[in-house]
């Protein structure tokens, strides 16, 4: 993969499938903003990738904060001149049955899972454009194809997700600016650390391959898209899920 002196801005970089987008990207050459609402998680990371012989800063912004965002990204901007790749990765769960659901939990998610995506991408996709050149990728999921009982606002974020990327990547892409969605499945993360033993049976049932995904399954296929070489790839789904929705 091929990445011209690029620099990239990861959002939800401080574990799991951001951190390791992160740090793939940093071992291709590029430079890495990651960005996390708690400092003590992006921190880390960066320092890790600075250590190894990358180039990376951590700036801890609250996704779900339009005006934040804004702010930072002005300054990143300013700072840097540019930012060639945007993956928007940062996400949570507040999970429960529909009838026990608060609008508290439906709205967390949406805004961290999908209305991020709409702060960053406006703040960052139009200096891209004006550039002539940029890779977005969004980190969706296969609940976004698929749905998933106990999880609608997840479900909701993650469709909405795979939508506004598409939608996007009509708007840019004769500026130079690709825009997809990769869509995992069961991946060893936090996230799913949590859940017990028998759920984690029952998910892995769900899969051909009979095994959860490991980070670097999503962090290689978006590093991909995210390179020189796939520029002619825009508004498409990936999903890396070990055949689970085909």
């Amino acid at each position: 993969m091929t990445f011209n002196n690029r620099i990239a801005l990861v959002t939800g970089a401080g574990r799991g499938i951001g951190k390791a987008i992160a740090e793939t990207l940093a071992k291709n050459g590029v430079t890495v903003i990651c960005v996390s609402k708690n400092p003590a998680s992006c921190g880390p990371v960066a320092d890790a990738i600075t250590a190894a012989g990358g180039k990376a800063e951590a700036v801890p912004v609250d996704v779900a904060d339009g005006a934040a965002v804004a702010k930072a990204a002005e300054a990143l901007l300013a700072k840097y001149g540019k930012i060639d790749i945007l993956v928007n990765n940062a996400g949570i769960t507040r999970d429960g049955l529909l009838a026990r659901m608060s609008e508290a939990d439906w709205d967390a998610v949406i805004q961290t899972n999908l209305t991020s995506c709409f702060h960053w991408s406006k703040a960052i996709g139009w200096p891209m454009c004006r550039a002539r050149y940029g890779r977005i990728v969004n980190i969706a999921s296969v609940v976004g194809l698929i749905g998933n009982a106990g999880q609608a606002n997840y479900a909701a974020a993650k469709g909405g997700m795979i939508a506004f990327t598409k939608a996007i990547a009509r708007e840019f892409a004769k500026r130079g600016v690709t825009a997809n969605c990769v869509a995992p499945g069961f991946i060893k993360t936090d996230m799913t650390a949590v859940l017990s033993e028998e759920v984690q049976k029952i998910a892995v049932a769900q899969v051909p391959m009979q095994r959860m995904g490991e980070p670097a399954d999503i962090a290689n296929i978006t590093a991909y898209l995210a390179s020189e070489e796939a520029g002619y790839i825009t508004g498409q789904v990936f999903t890396v899920d070990g055949g689970m929705a085909m």
